[in-house]
């Protein structure tokens, strides 16, 4: 039994305007690519993290499609919410549709033989920032810096991300072998000085952190690490080549 991250799927099946193609190389048949990738090496007795960007769909019957396909796939799959899976809605109603392979991470926890996962979107904030380092990237995000407005309102939401990633962490076994975190925001800066976010995960004894979010990222230029016994893992879909990554 393996572990296994991938983030930003960003499907379409149910909303085939939205084919990613439009960005890039790094996005040709990327659906396609994933399905072959993990029919590769996953099997049905492994576990799949998915750290949000899940599908494009804004209405939840158009995002049945996308979720069926997952569902397909080999795997137990655990999600959480991206900033574009606007689709997601409350957690009644998301357990009264998913199909019985995926599971969602909500304010709680999820319990998978000896492993004990936690997780949610986090946010923008400026107590770091990747924008800034074009060094990391192929092309500038084009994300306008952040002003005084911008800071105060990204403040009042990483807070309420803040506030919701404890409640979840609070929920993780600290007796399982392994304790992961999925986030769809990176919850620290490339630089691996602690911040909010890695604090809380410290504190609650968290071993991996999966995030995703991060596009154009330059392939082997963040390979970030380890700060305070936390491992921080980027697995957006094109920073892995549409490859899941092995995480234990």
């Amino acid at each position: 039994m393996a572990i296994w991250a991938i983030a930003d799927l960003h499907l379409s099946f149910g909303v085939p305007d939205k084919a990613m193609d439009v960005f890039g190389p790094r996005w040709h048949r990327h659906a396609e690519r994933v399905k072959e990738n993990w029919l590769a090496k996953i099997s049905e007795d492994d576990l799949v993290l998915i750290a949000g960007d899940i599908s494009w769909a804004k209405a939840t019957a158009d995002a049945l499609p996308d979720l069926t396909w997952i569902h397909e796939l080999p795997g137990t799959k655990v999600m959480i919410r991206g900033n574009h899976d606007y689709w997601w809605d409350s957690l009644k109603k998301l357990k009264e549709i998913l199909p019985p392979s995926i599971h969602v991470i909500q304010n709680n926890a999820f319990e998978w033989q000896d492993v004990s996962i936690g997780g949610c979107r986090l946010w923008d904030t400026a107590e770091y920032s990747y924008d800034d380092d074009v060094e990391y990237m192929e092309t500038s995000l084009t994300t306008k810096p952040f002003i005084e407005e911008d800071i105060a309102a990204a403040e009042k939401i990483f807070i309420r991300e803040l506030a919701r990633l404890e409640m979840s962490l609070k929920c993780l076994n600290q007796k399982a072998r392994l304790r992961l975190v999925m986030t769809h925001y990176p919850p620290i800066g490339p630089d691996l000085k602690p911040s909010r976010a890695s604090k809380l995960m410290t504190d609650y004894h968290v071993d991996v952190c999966v995030f995703g979010h991060l596009h154009n990222v330059v392939e082997g230029n963040l390979p970030l690490g380890t700060q305070d016994g936390v491992r921080y893992i980027l697995t957006a879909c094109d920073y892995i080549n549409c490859d899941p990554v092995r995480i234990g």
